[in-house]
């Protein structure tokens, strides 16, 4: 008897579901409301939990606290609302043998989807509710229209529990025969990768799994598929990661820049003179660390190859990525090419403007021939605020290779831009910025007056990244990690005040601070209280503080919808000292640096993000003095009162992002910032770190080898029901 041939997973995309038998118009209908169109998308709809009814029992067996399946008929049911004015809807249900209560808080749409005489399957824990034995809000399952003989083919198994709609009459159980019929016409399914990886990983074949996702004989088997299908949705992307990289590297043409890795470590000097590089470094007044100097020699020889650099920096608040980054920008300039670094904000651009200015702008350089005989470095700023006239001559001169770093925010973008011979881009805060947005300022080197090039590109963030959500963001660069801190920095005091007494004490540390010729922030999560929101409001507090806990001290007020020039005039009087205190919103959030700040308060802190709470913390500690940081406020809930324990207990940012990604999930962490990457299924970046990792090594090993074309992965991609093309951008 011949085999039945396998077909690719994708070609189901192409079945609809009206070719199934139990699908007429209404139903095709109801299923296109959950986003179900073809057998693929069946296919991949998962179960979101299954009740296990291999733990069945009749209802005058059940004890107070059993958690279990139990199946009979509806025998009444009712509807109210209690004092509080929560809905409650109470149901009876008889098996023969005995009677339960059920009830369901918050779910009034129960009372339409249950009707009497209709046959249910639960799972939940019985309670008691005043001698009477109970269960409330238990996983429900109605058995619509199904006889005797099938509703007993839902015990005694793990029965798949589909997401539906209160609004729809279509059941979970409806959805798991629909399931059941496409697998079965689907016959076996086409395995995309070769059998190494199967085997290597002791993973199960796909049309295996697919069964068993939806129907597994019980635990493990589940468990095997979900590890499987998972393990498939991570190679997908990892694999679209790794094709890009190889197109960059086989289409990119790079420049190989006159960049010595060994400068790092205090290498040679050429014949011609000390490099920028080696100059900018023998200036600085102190000693970079180890891993500052690792990560510099990394880049170094990144740039000293003809193929492009894609790498991406991390480094904690506070570690001294700007130096590394202005050697890379000093990299290009000493071989003849011209930098170009983008930040997310004009004050970031403003302050970078300045901090480049003083590093390189009298820096000699070694060899004039490439450049027209001029010796000190051009730095520009080119951004929304800068006047007409100015920006025209900044475009000019920018174009004609008269700027060697220009500094901007995303105007850095537009179609007017244009550089004569781009050889080095950076990117600060990496995750304000996308894939398009990366590749628009990349390709503006294409075509300049030093030929069709790829200039080399490093992305850098001070939001630690866990390793995982790095790998699956970040797949497609190589990754420098700055783990240590510069010496002579002292740790954070960081405090958590729920009382008057604390914020008092609070208010004490920013007198006695500013009292020694320091300088604090108190930061708000508003610009305006509302009436709506019970938060503090920057305007009010500023206010209020200057006439209460801060009164006789120099106050400055600096938010997001000041205009630009007296918030700048606020942050120079708050950097030089004119200004004590600076009461803010998330303005300061990144990239502002004063080293006399010893204090920032962050008012009702419970209404940051952590990620969010670490950077605001991190403007303070940037000196060898003691520095401290208080979050006033209680936490309404668990996850935030997880937040504001987590930052008092450590000042490690990686160690905090993971306790991020935990609580927020990799949803949120992902966000929109690449389209597709979020759509993970059943994969989660929590708690399937190993088979990030293993889909990452196989993924690299599929295009080394080329056992993984274009063609055959954009296939596979299709799966994930996303545009993407741009996965293959260069």
């Amino acid at each position: 008897m011949t085999e039945p041939v396998a077909r690719p997973l994708a070609r189901l995309r192409d079945v609809e579901l009206t070719r199934l038998r139990r699908v007429g118009a209404k139903r095709g209908e109801e299923l296109a409301s959950l986003g179900l169109h073809s057998v693929l998308d069946l296919l991949a709809y998962y179960p979101r939990t299954y009740l296990d009814t291999t733990r069945r029992a009749d209802l005058d067996e059940l004890a107070v606290g059993d958690q279990v399946a139990v199946m009979g008929e509806v025998r009444r049911v009712s509807a109210r609302r209690t004092r509080q004015g929560r809905a409650l809807v109470q149901m009876v249900i008889d098996d023969g043998s005995g009677s339960l209560e059920v009830v369901y808080f918050n779910q009034p749409w129960r009372e339409r989807q249950l009707s009497v005489g209709s046959q249910v399957l639960l799972f939940g824990t019985v309670g008691d509710y005043r001698g009477t034995r109970q269960m409330t809000n238990p996983v429900t399952d109605v058995l619509v229209g199904a006889d005797p003989a099938e509703s007993k083919r839902r015990v005694g198994r793990l029965v798949p529990v589909y997401p539906t709609s209160e609004r729809l009459s279509l059941s979970s159980w409806e959805i798991g025969e629909l399931v059941e019929e496409s697998l079965r016409r689907a016959g076996p399914m086409e395995d995309p990768w070769p059998a190494w990886v199967r085997q290597d990983h002791g993973l199960l074949g796909r049309t295996e799994a697919m069964w068993a996702i939806h129907a597994p004989r019980d635990r493990q088997e589940r468990q095997a598929a979900r590890e499987r299908l998972a393990f498939d949705e991570l190679l997908r992307l990892q694999l679209a990661l790794a094709l890009r990289r190889r197109h960059v590297e086989q289409a990119g043409h790079g420049v190989a820049h006159r960049a010595d890795p060994r400068v790092a470590d205090g290498g040679p000097r050429s014949r011609d003179g000390a490099s920028l590089v080696a100059q900018l470094l023998e200036r600085q007044p102190f000693t970079p660390t180890s891993a500052q100097r690792r990560v510099l020699a990394e880049i170094l020889a990144d740039l000293a190859a003809p193929v492009p650099m894609h790498r991406l920096l991390q480094g904690d608040v506070g570690s001294g990525k700007t130096l590394v980054a202005t050697a890379a920008l000093a990299a290009a300039v000493d071989g003849g090419y011209q930098a170009a670094l983008m930040v997310p904000t004009e004050i970031l651009a403003e302050q970078h403007l300045a901090s480049l200015r003083r590093d390189l702008g009298d820096l000699v350089r070694p060899d004039t021939s490439t450049l027209e005989g001029r010796r000190t470095i051009d730095v520009r700023l080119l951004s929304g605020r800068l006047g007409a006239a100015a920006r025209r001559a900044t475009l000019a001169d920018l174009a004609a290779g008269r700027v060697d770093v220009v500094v901007g925010t995303h105007a850095l973008l537009g179609e007017h831009v244009e550089f004569s011979h781009l050889g080095v881009v950076v990117i600060d805060e990496q995750h304000r910025f996308g894939v398009d947005q990366r590749a628009v300022l990349r390709d503006k080197a294409w075509g300049s007056r030093a030929g069709v090039v790829d200039p080399d590109l490093l992305v850098m963030t001070a939001t630690p990244i866990p390793r995982t959500a790095a790998l699956a963001l970040f797949g497609d660069l190589d990754r420098s990690i700055i783990d240590e801190m510069p010496a002579g920095r002292v740790p954070i005091t960081t405090e958590w005040a729920t009382t008057t007494e604390g914020a008092d004490e609070a208010w004490r540390r920013v007198r006695n601070e500013v009292a020694a010729g320091r300088r604090a922030y108190v930061v708000c999560p508003l610009v305006e209280q509302t009436g709506h929101v019970e938060a503090a409001g920057a305007v009010a507090e500023f206010e209020r503080l200057s006439a209460g806990e801060l009164a006789g001290l120099t106050l400055g007020l600096a938010h997001g919808q000041m205009p630009a020039a007296q918030r700048d005039e606020v942050m120079a009087d708050f950097r030089s000292g004119r200004v004590q205190v600076l009461v803010a919103t998330v303005v300061v959030e990144v990239g502002v640096d004063v080293p006399d700040a010893t204090v920032i308060v962050i008012e009702d802190a419970w209404r940051f993000g952590l990620a969010q709470l670490h950077q605001l913390r991190g403007r303070v500690g940037r000196s060898s003095q003691p520095s401290w940081c208080y979050l006033l406020g209680e936490a309404p809930s668990s996850d935030a009162q997880r937040r504001l324990e987590a930052l008092v207990a450590s000042t490690d940012g990686f160690a905090l992002a993971e306790v991020d990604l935990d609580l927020r999930g990799e949803g949120a962490v992902l966000g929109s910032r690449q389209r597709g990457r979020s759509d993970l299924r059943l994969a989660s970046l929590v708690d399937d770190g190993d088979l990030v990792q293993r889909a990452n090594e196989v993924a690299r090993a599929l295009v080394a080898t080329g056992e993984a074309d274009g063609d055959s992965v954009r296939e596979e991609l299709a799966l994930l029901g996303e545009d993407v093309d741009y996965l293959f951008k260069s």
